[in-house]
């Protein structure tokens, strides 16, 4: 056989041990022995700019606030509305997609697919499931389905790339009063570091309210009236308003427990209380405290 026959045999075997190693490769550790992945900026692959896949829940609604802001109360009031399903937290920017072979990448691209692209589709899974999860057949569910995690607040510019037909909800708090909450919450809290954060949420809030389409609300006025308040909300959504929606108690809204929302007494309670106003709004950083005035605080 011809010396540059021999080559391409030789090579091409070479080729196949490759790839049949690769294939026996054991299995990717499991994920709490992975390194963490950030979720903003979002994961690009090299190449332009793909088109985004079909979302099986085309317009969401984000209610975007800070911790700490009522959110929680704001959810379950959404949820007893028969037209709407508005989980737990779902934390969706800590789900990640893993390309673990050299010609993943390739293989995605073929189908116009990049690895941010993977997470969003991803993303959309679970919030499909959310909406028709004890649904019967898995493919019915409310028209509306409601993320309310406070740091979504923080990653808003994927979500609008994620879809682009979202649709939002601005939970406002007076910043004085988000202090007060964290720093009860907390051991042995620092101030200063409470500060940055609350201030880190309010900033991206302002930036957000700046760049999208959406209804603000705050929450001092949520639970002062509470109807007028959720009949903004229905009309920005394109429901009609129920009597049901003020009576969250009578529902089932799932678990209340730490890290996907907030599990006080309060919540617990089923009832609608006044929020309570902040005791010292002078010690609030200059920043915060111009936020807090264009926002309607005095």
């Amino acid at each position: 056989m011809p010396d540059a026959r021999w080559d391409a045999v030789r090579k091409g075997m070479r080729r196949r041990r490759r790839l049949l190693a690769q294939a026996l490769r054991p299995p990717v550790p499991r994920a709490e022995t992975l390194p963490a992945i950030p979720a903003q900026p979002g994961p690009r692959d090299e190449g332009p700019p793909l088109e985004p896949a079909p979302r099986l829940v085309p317009d969401p609604v984000f209610l975007l606030s800070s911790v700490r802001s009522g959110s929680t109360l704001l959810r379950v009031l959404l949820n007893s509305h028969p037209e709407v399903r508005a989980p737990h937290e779902m934390h969706l920017r800590t789900l990640h997609v893993r390309l673990d072979r050299d010609f993943s990448y390739q293989a995605m691209r073929e189908l116009g697919l990049d690895r941010e692209e993977l997470e969003h589709m991803l993303w959309d899974r679970v919030l499909h499931h959310a909406r028709c999860r004890g649904d019967g057949d898995g493919y019915g569910g409310p028209p509306v389905v409601v993320d309310k995690t406070p740091a979504n607040t923080l990653m808003w510019p994927r979500l609008h790339r994620a879809w682009p037909q979202a649709r939002y909800i601005f939970l406002l708090r007076h910043p004085a009063a988000v202090v007060e909450s964290l720093t009860a919450r907390r051991t042995d809290p620092d101030v200063a570091e409470i500060h940055h954060e609350v201030l880190g949420y309010a900033e991206e809030l302002e930036r957000a309210m700046a760049a999208l389409t959406g209804v603000t609300v705050r929450y001092e006025d949520l639970t002062a009236s509470p109807e007028r308040e959720t009949r903004r909300i229905c009309a920005h959504l394109g429901i009609d308003w129920t009597p049901a929606m003020l009576d969250y108690g009578a529902g089932d809204h799932g678990t209340f427990r730490p890290h996907i929302g907030d599990w006080s007494e309060t919540i617990r309670s089923g009832r609608i209380q006044p929020a309570r106003a902040p005791k010292d709004t002078t010690a609030l950083p200059p920043r915060l405290r111009e936020l807090a005035a264009s926002w309607g605080y005095r």
